[in-house]
């Protein structure tokens, strides 16, 4: 039993070592769909993860479309400022997926406007509208909204 999150071509160290954490302390999956920002042994990427990078189960793709082929028929949600359903939501399963775009651009427009059903927000002031929240609090957000729903499966 796990949750999968997917960061697609992240770009800054400190978030990925952060989800690192937060992934390897939650039991999830982190992918990492190539380009990267940064490489993986990164002394800040490291940093971030602390010790936890020998718990966490890595998975690092070679780009997106190849991650989307050998994952072709998974669950697959999508977070972006440009989803119509709030992330509290969807009722998630066990092995569903959270898709997670770069800093400076989030997911491929295209591949938003495709999956329009499966896209999740946060809701976020009007103000801001035009930005997000920062990668790594959003994947937080998001993975205990799911983890909470699914009775916090193996944690305590």
């Amino acid at each position: 039993m796990a949750l999968h999150v997917v960061l697609v071509e992240p770009e800054i160290p400190p978030n990925t070592g952060n989800i690192s954490r937060t992934c390897a302390a939650t039991g999830c999956v982190l992918h990492l769909v190539k380009p990267l920002g940064f490489s993986i042994d990164d002394r800040t990427l490291k940093r971030a993860g602390l010790d936890y990078w020998p718990y966490l189960e890595l998975e690092v793709h070679e780009s997106f479309d190849e991650f989307l082929e050998k994952y072709a028929g998974r669950r697959m949600w999508l977070s972006t400022t440009k989803g119509k359903m709030l992330y509290n939501e969807p009722e998630y399963r066990d092995e569903d997926m959270f898709l997670f775009g770069r800093e400076t651009a989030g997911l491929p427009r295209p591949f938003i406007h495709e999956n329009i059903e499966k896209a999740i927000r946060i809701p976020m002031s009007e103000d801001t509208r035009l930005r997000s929240f920062n990668l790594s609090n959003s994947v937080a957000i998001v993975l205990f909204e799911a983890l909470r729903q699914l009775g916090f499966p193996k944690l305590q």
